[in-house]
């Protein structure tokens, strides 16, 4: 059991072509993800209307996840480069795992619905501390399989995997507790980690980058801008995951699933066909215009007076937010020594652990005084906020 989270098998870096390095990771990523997707439109259904509590809770039961994720990051990335991506992911799957089982028994036992509530919560806890290791190390791994050169690859195919994992997982989930109710949603939460655990337990290790513990606040000094317009920019995706739902249901509108499925399909479809669109136009540029999509699309789910308009909306926010967390990316790794590496990837997702963690809670409360639609206006706040950030940021030759 001890060399299946060591590095006793490991293996020089090979020449690999892109796909054949990354497809695994890329797999595994997105089945990962699947245990995070899945829930998530279900659990605000489940929690107020079969657990009778308000947006409120809503909003926190969302954040938590992120807020656990949050503050594991920097561990993660640690252990990533002390020990090697492969025993965080290892050992980060079955966690995330472990969070669907929660969900199933938070359904399923014959208690009070603050019990099953907590219960729940004890879930979502587990399910950020699984996702931050098992997405840390995913993503180290894919970029020491093809080599740091291809940094802006790794980020852009893990991103399409994590955002079609988020499009996809969550209508599926609707339509899972629809038929098998929310103990359904925690089944399909706990069999997709562990397919991806069996992807990546079949791949060979890749030697640790080794170097120093440094203190978070040293790698956080390095990477902060590009990862504070991470996390505005992730506003509104975090706002539609929490509220998107209830805004359907006060609205009387059927199949909210489809706004999110529109938000993946849109993101997936530029991240594939426009990839390459920072180091040919320059990062600044095509963060700018992405931010502006995004800023549009949330103001159109603001005011939608239809399920169309609101689809509409979600897609152009999700068209608008692909290419921001490449861009992002490759900047906040290119600042940091080659040893420092998985935890400044560590420390720039949690970045959008911020987000996730912080916009279900805030914007809960918000949505109590003003209105679920204000959880959208935020959204667009936050990205307009991202762009006023843009001009302080130095992204080299290539960023025009």
């Amino acid at each position: 059991m001890t060399s299946l989270f060591s590095s006793a098998s490991v293996r020089p870096l090979e020449t690999r072509s892109a796909f054949t390095g990354l497809a695994p990771v890329v797999l595994a990523v997105f089945l990962g993800f699947l245990a995070i997707s899945v829930p998530l439109a279900a659990l605000a259904l489940q929690v107020r209307d079969h657990l009778g509590f308000g947006t409120a809770t809503v909003g926190w039961t969302i954040g938590l996840q992120s807020l656990a994720t949050l503050l594991t990051r920097h561990q993660a990335g640690t252990l990533c480069d002390q020990r090697g991506p492969r025993a965080a992911v290892l050992l980060g799957l079955p966690l995330a795992a472990c969070s669907g089982l929660a969900y199933g028994l938070s359904n399923a036992l014959p208690i009070d619905p603050a019990a099953k509530l907590a219960v729940l919560l004890l879930g979502r806890l587990v399910a950020g501390v699984g996702e931050s290791l098992f997405l840390t190390g995913l993503m180290n791994w894919g970029i020491a399989r093809v080599g740091a050169a291809r940094t802006g690859q790794v980020m852009s195919w893990t991103g399409i995997a994590i955002y079609a994992a988020l499009g996809l997982g969550a209508p599926l989930g609707l339509a899972v507790q629809a038929s098998y109710g929310f103990t359904g949603v925690g089944v399909a939460a706990l069999l997709a980690p562990m397919l991806a655990w069996v992807i990546a337990a079949r791949l060979p290790a890749v030697a640790a980058a080794g170097g120093q513990r440094v203190p978070f606040h040293r790698v956080l000094g390095l990477i902060w801008r590009p990862g504070l317009v991470l996390a505005l920019a992730t506003v509104p995706y975090a706002a539609m995951a929490a509220f998107l739902t209830l805004d359907y249901a006060a609205h009387g509108w059927p199949h909210a699933g489809t706004a999110l499925l529109g938000f993946g399909a849109a993101y997936v479809f530029v991240r594939l066909a426009g990839s390459g669109l920072p180091d040919r136009f320059g990062a600044t540029r095509v963060a700018v215009g992405s931010l502006i999509f995004e800023a549009v699309g949330q103001v159109l789910v603001w005011c939608a007076a239809t399920p169309a308009m609101a689809v509409c909306g979600a897609t152009l926010t999700g068209l608008g937010f692909s290419l921001v967390f490449p861009a992002m990316g490759v900047l906040a790794t290119r600042s940091v020594p080659p040893q420092q590496r998985g935890r400044a990837v560590g420390n720039f997702i949690a970045f959008a652990d911020i987000a996730m963690g912080v916009t279900g809670p805030a914007v809960g409360i918000a949505t109590q005084w003003l209105g679920i639609t204000a959880a959208f206006l935020v959204g667009a706040g936050a990205t307009c906020a991202a762009l006023c950030l843009l001009p302080s940021l130095r992204l080299g030759r290539s960023s025009g």
